[in-house]
């Protein structure tokens, strides 16, 4: 496999992008995405046929997209992940997809691109390009596997101050949701909800800090500062390579998560129609699919790119899967909107110590 690392780019998108900063380069195109993703090796198709990247514009979290696209902020792509679309598209932010103009449409894993909750009308509004996990991610110099067998070490009070879980609110109901006993969130109860809130209360009282990338969570853990987190695959992936003593656990007590973000046409785009399926397509391109799972860690959205690739190559970034994992894991379906909401403004109250 050829290997370059995420940790690089995102370090440098952590310390130079914030929210809302802007990388100016085709006007025609402007990219709502995650820091990282402005990674030339993503689009290569496109900037060959161009001359040059899109436009990318970044946010921290989706609902920080969301409110800043229902002010007025215009572009023309955004990259929403599973639990969003529905929001997105209730709220018109999204516009449908000409299919026809998707060279590898038939060539995307189904169970993702078809979901109902991605189409309205008999229209697709989502392209489903990276997939991954987010799962127990631990110092072995500090922990052996035993010790994060459960999920409930991390409320366990010895590890205080040394652990680290994400910024994101879905990532952290999955964690919540999971520890106490629910692996669809779509049939959550009320009593489910109060008791993953519940939960991550005495997670807060152990996280030394929420990671908000790849990168700073990768600096907190490379020092043993962090040695045990709630993390995505790109993490293991990328410290592993480097050399580090890290190592994942997909077969805790209680199971792992998975989630699945995409790319989507934002409505009134003001750029060109045709960059952005030149965008697409080139993100859909085996070549990018490669290049996602070596050096970021991650599935691509690709199935029959994915179907290539040796075993041994995907259980070395942590994307292997076996009938028991998949039994075991928390999907980050697109939920109940009155449910998300609520778990959005819990996780706020969880972070601020209330």
């Amino acid at each position: 496999m050829k290997h370059t690392t995420k940790t690089a780019t995102s370090v440098v998108a952590a310390l130079a992008l914030s929210a809302g900063t802007v990388l100016a380069a085709d006007a025609e195109l402007t990219i709502f995405d995650w820091a990282g993703y402005e990674d030339p090796e993503f689009f290569k198709a496109y900037s060959a046929k161009h001359g040059d990247a899109p436009t990318f514009a970044f946010f921290g979290d989706e609902e920080e997209a969301f409110q800043k696209l229902r002010s007025g902020f215009k572009a023309d792509v955004a990259h929403p992940c599973s639990q969003s679309v529905p929001k997105w598209i209730e709220a018109g932010l999204l516009a449908p997809l000409d299919t026809s103009r998707i060279d590898r449409w038939d060539e995307l894993e189904t169970s993702f691109r078809d979901i109902e909750a991605f189409q309205k009308d008999g229209n697709h509004y989502f392209v489903p390009v990276d997939w991954g996990n987010t799962l127990v991610t631990y110092h072995t110099e500090h922990l052996t596997e035993a010790d994060v067998q459960s999920l409930q070490a991390f409320a366990d009070p010895k590890h205080a101050g040394r652990i680290s879980i994400g910024d994101n609110v879905d990532d952290a109901y999955a964690l919540g949701f999971l520890a106490t006993g629910v692996k669809d969130w779509t049939t959550a109860t009320e009593e489910d909800f109060e008791k993953a809130s519940g939960f991550l209360r005495e997670v807060h009282k152990n996280v030394r800090t929420y990671w908000a990338d790849g990168a700073s969570l990768a600096q907190l853990m490379q020092s043993g500062e962090v040695y045990l987190a709630w993390a995505w695959n790109e993490t293991y992936s990328t410290m592993t390579y480097e050399g580090h003593p890290i190592a994942i656990n997909k077969n805790t007590d209680e199971g792992v998560s998975s989630w699945v973000c995409g790319y989507a046409k934002l409505n009134d785009a003001p750029g060109s129609e045709d960059k952005f399926y030149d965008f697409i397509n080139a993100w859909l391109e085996h070549e990018t699919a490669n290049y996602l799972v070596s050096a970021w860690g991650y599935g691509h959205g690709n199935a029959t790119a994915m179907a290539a690739m040796a075993k041994e190559d995907l259980a070395a970034v942590g994307l292997e899967s076996s009938d028991q994992i998949r039994q075991n894991t928390l999907w980050q379906a697109p939920m109940n909107s009155d449910l998300r909401e609520k778990m959005i403004a819990e996780f706020e109250l969880i972070k601020a110590g209330f």
